[in-house]
């Protein structure tokens, strides 16, 4: 028995998926692709709320697949070529991942394949242009970001393409005795390998699977999207697209949104915040070790605050109790749906980097726990933005003074009130901080760590 395997990561959709059309035009008329799901261990490591969502993407990918989805568990470099030698493909066909991990994985996949005589093959990317590809006239990656979006609309992208027909699916049999090598018994669901002993996901987290973010697209396309530009800066107004979860996963390809867009202010920008989620990208391909190290060579000289003091003020700032109400309500937000405005991401990630001097890492991390959208090269180079450590123009100058914020975006009060009900009342805590203080002391604290920087000093202190 001879096949062709197609392995999805993130890219759990059946349209507009080149690897699983590539697996398929391999296999040839009569020819058999198996559909392939790892459970790395290393998923168990995420947050509830994304192994959740996952867990019921995979779930209606095997639905649109007849049911014929194979899941297997365990390290990839083990079950990929098990998998293969099992059916007798010799090609592995899959999205690229460009992210450090993702180079790492595919590179110990592709020795383990080659010892049973197959070969991973990389077709297109999770973007809708591949990290990497567009350059300055130099050759050089971008650093800021206008240059890049002007260069990333100038290279375009092809259109989306029908989901694969005619395709015959095959899930072999791991057997009765399906250990972490040889994958779960079968009647074992995505539900079941991804639960972690206490998970508690958010309450309130998106419908999960290609179909939803298919209807969610429909239902920004259908007026929203038209406002964009202006509302989207509004928590409490719903004018933003709620599209992240089904990009993060592959519901959604960027291509099958960005040929929908039309002309006006609103879908032009729109188009640039899909461009952004693709600058970060670009970033993390060049300067993988961006995911976690500063990028501006001053942020490895920043004095960011530890021990029980900066504890206590990071429990408050996580829990939505900082007496700042925009602050505590998208705390709170994320808390139950897993998500939060992306105005108000900003704001609390700048009142915990400068108003509370908590190093950036420990909102980068907290962040990726709880987001159901969360992914690394957004989410970190969103913070390093915040934090100046990244790519932003202006860098560290920038801090949010959160009750203007409040007062700009959130005039009404209306988003404050659905998450912090208690703010205005006694019940409801006095600010943790003075502002304008916390904002003197980050900015001579990043002072100190531009001339640190010149003069070639040491790492961060703490």
């Amino acid at each position: 028995m001879t096949a062709t395997i197609a392995w999805f990561r993130r890219d759990l959709r059946v349209a507009d998926q080149p690897a699983l059309r590539a697996a398929v035009d391999e296999a040839g008329p009569g020819g058999e692709v198996v559909p392939l799901f790892v459970v790395d261990p290393r998923l168990l490591a995420t947050g509830a709320n994304r192994r959740h969502f996952l867990a019921g993407c995979l779930e209606e990918l095997s639905g649109a697949l007849g049911g014929r989805l194979a899941l297997r568990a365990g390290p990839p470099e083990l079950v990929v070529p098990r998998v293969a030698a099992e059916v007798g493909a010799t090609r592995v066909f899959v999205t690229g991942d460009g992210t450090g991990f993702g180079r790492r994985r595919d590179a110990a996949v592709e020795r383990a394949l080659a010892r049973v005589g197959a070969s991973l093959v990389p077709v297109s990317s999770p973007y809708a242009v591949p990290p990497g590809r567009v350059r300055t006239g130099t050759g050089t990656p971008y650093r800021v970001f206008t240059p890049f979006l002007r260069a990333w609309l100038g290279h375009g992208w092809r259109p989306p393409q029908p989901a694969p027909d005619g395709a015959r699916w095959l899930v072999p049999d791991p057997g009765p005795d399906g250990g972490p090598d040889d994958g779960p018994p079968a009647v074992l669901g995505p539900g079941d390998l991804l639960a972690r002993p206490g998970d508690a996901p958010a309450e309130d987290l998106p419908v999960p699977g290609e179909p939803a973010g298919h209807r969610a697209l429909e239902a920004f396309l259908d007026g929203p999207v038209e406002a964009y530009a202006a509302l989207r800066d509004l928590p409490g107004t719903p004018g933003t697209s709620r599209l992240s979860p089904y990009l993060r996963f592959g519901c959604l390809h960027p291509r099958q949104v960005l040929a929908r867009l039309g002309a006006g202010d609103g879908p032009a920008a729109f188009r640039g915040e899909l461009a952004w989620r693709e600058f970060a990208a670009d970033v993390l391909w060049h300067r993988p070790d961006s995911a976690w190290r500063p990028l501006a060579p001053a942020g490895a000289h920043l004095r960011c605050d530890a021990g029980p003091v900066a504890d206590e003020r990071f429990a408050r700032w996580s829990s939505g109790t900082t007496g700042f109400p925009l602050v505590d309500a998208g705390m709170r937000q994320l808390l139950a749906e897993g998500w939060m405005h992306n105005r108000v991401r900003m704001v609390a990630a700048s009142f915990l980097v400068k108003d509370l001097h908590v190093d950036w890492r420990r909102g980068a991390r907290w962040f990726l726990e709880h987001l159901v959208d969360g992914d690394v090269a957004s989410n970190n180079h969103g913070w390093q933005w915040v934090a100046g450590t990244g790519t932003d123009a202006a860098p560290f100058h920038r801090v949010f003074n959160p009750e203007a914020q409040r007062a700009r975006f959130d005039p009404d009060g209306g988003y404050v009130r659905r998450y912090v009900p208690e703010a205005g009342t006694a019940a409801y805590p006095p600010p943790m901080v003075d502002h304008g203080a916390e904002r003197a002391e980050a900015l001579a604290r990043w002072e100190d760590a531009r001339l640190a920087a010149r003069a070639g000093g040491g790492g961060a202190r703490a």
